[in-house]
């Protein structure tokens, strides 16, 4: 009949994709990974407090924590991480991640000079990307957080194929042209089978540091009303504030050096 005919062709088409995806396959030691995206660049997603955030509300129970930064042209996690230095190799050959606040980390930063450019085409960069995950002794983490570059392109759908993932957090502005890229994100990750865990919404609202007027710059609800529509939770509402900006770019966030302050 027709339809034991549609049917047959189904299951073969669905054979002949699954040829082509590779096998996901866990990191030695890590028992989650949880990845962090915005899809769009330069809504805060590095270097405000938002990531510190949440990795210091993971280490708060004494879990073991680590932070790998996939952006491989733009890392940023040296610096709000105030680490310096080439990872040392074990007995294996694999990298050592450096540490600071309890939390393990790894960066294309601590390889490559400070100021020098990566000037690599598409398959390098999926190569480093490889190493970064594989050829790094990781020890025994509860959680490994994977710091995404901007966009939906080749290192998120390597990242989302290529390894077991527990559920992603998308931080975003509330701004319209930084909420459509938000929405991409969500999509692309339920189109690759990643729960998306929830909404992080990034520069609510600045405050006068004189006369404590609050003005919502980039909009006040747009992360809220995305949530809203694509049925997911808000998981935190982050303001713009000169402390969180200063205290990253000095490698001591806001929520350590600060940590009574109102950001």
């Amino acid at each position: 009949s027709s339809s034991s005919g549609d049917e047959a062709l189904r299951d073969k088409r669905a054979r002949i994709l699954s040829r082509g995806l590779p096998k996901q396959k866990p990191i030695e030691g890590v028992k989650q990974v949880v990845v962090l995206a915005s899809g769009k660049g330069g809504v805060g997603k590095s270097t405000t407090a938002g990531k510190i955030f949440f990795l210091l509300l993971l280490t708060s129970d004494t879990k073991e924590v680590g932070l790998l930064d996939a952006d491989i042209y733009g890392p940023s996690i040296p610096k709000m991480m105030n680490l310096k230095g080439n990872p040392e190799l074990t007995q294996k050959n694999l990298m050592r991640p450096l540490k600071n606040y309890g939390i393990s980390c790894m960066s294309m930063g601590f390889l490559v000079e400070e100021t020098a450019p990566v000037v690599w085409r598409g398959l390098m960069v999926m190569s480093a990307v490889e190493k970064l995950l594989r050829q790094v002794d990781w020890g025994q983490l509860d959680y490994l957080v994977i710091d995404m570059p901007p966009g939906t392109g080749d290192v998120q759908l390597s990242v989302s194929q290529n390894i077991p993932i527990a559920g992603a957090v998308i931080i975003s502005t509330p701004q319209d042209v930084a909420l459509l890229d938000a929405h991409k994100g969500a999509e692309m990750f339920r189109k690759v089978h990643v729960p998306v865990l929830g909404l992080v919404q990034n520069m609510s609202v600045f405050q006068c540091p004189k006369c404590k007027h609050e003005t919502h710059i980039f909009g006040a609800d747009g992360v809220r009303d995305l949530a809203k529509t694509l049925g997911l939770d808000i998981l935190g509402d982050i303001p713009l504030h000169v402390n969180i900006r200063e205290t990253c770019d000095s490698g001591q966030p806001v929520v350590i050096s600060q940590p009574q302050s109102d950001a």
